[in-house]
């Protein structure tokens, strides 16, 4: 059986502007953020975002798929109805955080393929935020384990190397909690990261400090955890999956560990169908894709969708 994976920024599913959902603290933070994001805005949003979700796969729609940037339950719901499916029972799980702007990770998954039976949140403290990374155990249908970490990393939004060490923290605490998973679950488990690093997979914070390695050999050999990361293909394609700094760089990423790139842990990855879903409506033209909001609610962008191209990836079983 074959699972399609998928993950996408979604480059700020907020709630509506003073919603009752939020708390005050949260409120007062992003009141210049969501002026005048209503409920029309907010609609339109869930609207260009179902329309994507539901043409992955084929138009099957994803099996499993992991979420940053939002903010919380309620608009996950909304999201999950906008992509009912008579074919699919989506489920979702959410990880609440204190992040400062609201912006939580989040999967949504077909219960009919998978089921989460455990579920943990790793965080990364900075001074006056925090982000998240957001574990959840699933296990298909023929019983087979498949860990997926999803990971939301501190941004460079004031500047790529004064922020570099908060990213260095998480990839850090990515790589302890993979070693854990393999103490607990063998050194074969099935395991893949996913989410917007907000680095490139040649930083040190992902190269170095996750252990996300270019060479398979570098995973395969040995017994320490190590990831294989899957977007290295892409480089000298002119593809990335988000525009910033003038240029498209692979913020969004795939690593998988040993066991998932061998087969040894009875689930394989797929290599030859690591993607970047450019859907065409995205880009308009461009190499590169257009945000429904530019600063959130500043700049209404009706035709725009998100300031990140969904990535995907098959696993066998």
């Amino acid at each position: 059986m074959n699972y399609f994976i998928a993950f996408w920024n979604v480059e700020g599913l907020f709630d509506i502007e003073d919603s009752p959902n939020r708390t005050d603290k949260l409120n007062r933070v992003l009141k210049k953020e969501l002026k005048g994001w209503n409920v029309a805005v907010l609609d339109k949003k869930l609207e260009q975002l179902s329309r994507i979700i539901l043409q992955m796969n084929d138009q099957a729609g994803p099996d499993i798929l992991g979420l940053c940037e939002v903010e919380n339950r309620f608009v996950l719901e909304l999201l999950v109805e906008k992509i009912k499916n008579p074919s699919r029972k989506y489920k979702m799980v959410h990880a609440a955080t204190d992040d400062r702007r609201g912006l939580d990770t989040a999967f949504i998954y077909d219960a009919n393929k998978v089921s989460s039976n455990e579920m943990f949140s790793h965080f990364i403290q900075e001074r006056t935020s925090t982000r998240d990374l957001f574990q959840v155990n699933f296990r298909t249908n023929q019983g087979r384990l498949l860990i997926i970490i999803n990971n939301h990393w501190p941004s460079r939004i004031n500047g790529q190397y004064k922020t570099e060490p908060f990213r260095m923290m998480a990839g850090e605490t990515l790589s302890y909690f993979h070693e854990r998973v393999q103490e607990i679950h063998g050194t074969d488990a099935a395991v893949i990261a996913m989410g917007d690093f907000n680095d490139e997979p040649f930083n040190r914070s992902v190269y170095e400090y996750a252990n996300a390695q270019r060479e398979r050999t570098r995973v395969t050999r040995g017994k320490s955890a190590k990831f294989l990361n899957l977007m290295w293909p892409f480089y000298g394609t002119g593809t990335g999956t988000c525009f910033t700094d003038s240029e498209l760089k692979i913020f969004d990423q795939f690593m998988i560990s040993r066991g998932l790139l061998t087969g040894k842990s009875g689930l394989k990855a797929d290599l030859k169908s690591v993607n970047v879903l450019s859907f065409s409506e995205m880009s308009k033209g461009t190499s590169h894709p257009r945000p429904l909001a530019f600063g959130q609610a500043k700049s209404i962008n009706k035709g725009g969708y998100s300031n990140h191209f969904p990535i995907a990836m098959v696993i066998k079983d």
